[in-house]
């Protein structure tokens, strides 16, 4: 209430077309902007291949979340979010993302994680950080406070109460801290990984209810003719990309600064190896992470997690046969 939020501080602007902005696309739907791109997929691959080669595990949404996080400590208006009309500067540098669980039975369970980091991160760290995050939420038993909320809410007469509840303490800056951190719906992006199901990149719509102001996804490999460095035909693999923004948080060029940016990270992901040479923060407001684990020490924890996946598989199958 009166500007000020648990999660946000409020920008103050001089700029009167930012400021109306809000007023006259009030919901997010509204100012939904949307955007598609084609990235070379060998090169992506090729570095994933070389790391792979060194003992790190990368993998395509690692590159991109790093690609992102590096763009945010260089453009920090990027994660801003707008609630009650007003503009915010977030406190947190976060990531969304949906989990497929591991499930005895194989049954399709998902859970949703929200991966948070520190804007200084090169990608190894967004890679450790992101495999914690995966880890944790891929386990069968893994219950976190999103999955124990959305289970409260199981109930429609209950759900009807809580959500319009929830809508309006979040729109007054009321609501409490715990269920900030418990939901996916306020964090600086989500992210859907679309070529895991075999489907295209969409343009995924932003959510009026929480603070997410851009949803980036990725889809299945497409193969194309185009023309190589000599002049003659070859045939490439394309990344396909969506992006939706809202396009009220930052000017069109401050937009148009972030696809270069993130495209010259995608083209060269060796870029994002060293620490950016500057961090720029949002009118002054700073944040940070302690330091990502190093990769070795979650290459340790998955393979201690699928030797107890195992075994546990393995007593369920003995006492099924007996």
């Amino acid at each position: 209430m009166f500007g000020k939020r648990a999660d946000g501080f409020l920008v103050r602007t001089d700029d009167p077309i930012m400021a109306l902005t809000p007023y006259l696309m009030p919901m997010r739907c509204d100012a939904q902007v949307m955007l598609n791109l084609k990235l070379d997929y060998e090169k992506m691959a090729r570095y994933i291949v070389a790391k792979g080669a060194e003992g790190y595990k990368m993998t395509f949404m690692d590159i991109v979340f790093a690609a992102y996080v590096r763009t945010v400590s260089q453009i920090p208006e990027l994660n801003r979010f707008i609630a009650n009309k007003r503009m915010y500067a977030r406190k947190e540098l976060a990531i969304s993302f949906v989990v497929l669980k591991d499930t005895q039975d194989g049954s399709v369970m998902e859970n949703t994680a929200k991966c948070k980091f520190d804007p200084r991160d090169t990608i190894f760290d967004v890679a450790a950080r992101t495999a914690e995050a995966i880890e944790l939420s891929r386990k069968e038993e893994a219950d976190n406070s999103t999955l124990k909320v959305a289970k409260l809410l199981m109930n429609p007469f209950l759900a009807t109460i809580i959500v319009a509840a929830g809508r309006i303490l979040d729109r007054y800056g009321l609501l409490p801290k715990a269920i900030i951190e418990a939901s996916p719906f306020h964090t600086s992006l989500s992210f859907t990984n679309m070529a895991s199901i075999g489907m295209p990149s969409v343009n995924h719509h932003i959510y009026n209810f929480g603070t997410t102001s851009l949803f980036l996804s990725i889809g299945s490999v497409e193969r194309t003719i185009g023309l190589g460095s000599d002049g003659k035909p070859q045939r490439k693999r394309l990344l396909p990309v969506g992006i939706t923004a809202d396009e009220r948080v930052c000017a069109g060029m401050v937009y148009a600064k972030m696809v270069a940016m993130v495209s010259r990270y995608f083209e060269n992901p060796a870029l994002l190896e060293a620490p950016p040479e500057k961090v720029f923060f949002d009118q002054g407001h700073s944040y940070g992470l302690p330091p990502a684990p190093s990769q070795k020490r979650f290459r340790r924890i998955r393979r201690v997690a699928r030797l107890l996946r195992k075994v546990k598989r393995s007593d369920a199958s003995d006492n099924l046969a007996s």
